[in-house]
């Protein structure tokens, strides 16, 4: 709503859209007009990324442990 792109008409909402083995997956939907699309999609991509963090919301990377073993 902070970001004047995001039209008025419907409120923006956010819902879990999978659960993940090691995530919820969040989905974030906002009307916005045809030609700011794209610019809006990756600055939001972009400041959740950065922000959620601050909040103390971290995002789980998969991990893979080798363990080498010597003969």
């Amino acid at each position: 709503e902070s970001d004047a792109r995001v039209l008025k008409d419907k409120a923006p909402v956010v819902y879990v859209k999978n659960l993940g083995e090691s995530s919820v997956d969040l989905s974030v939907r906002a009307w916005v007009a045809n030609a700011d699309y794209w610019d809006l999609y990756f600055d939001m991509n972009e400041k959740m990324y950065k922000e959620l963090p601050s909040k103390g919301i971290n995002f789980p990377f998969p991990q893979m442990d080798v363990h080498v073993k010597k003969e």
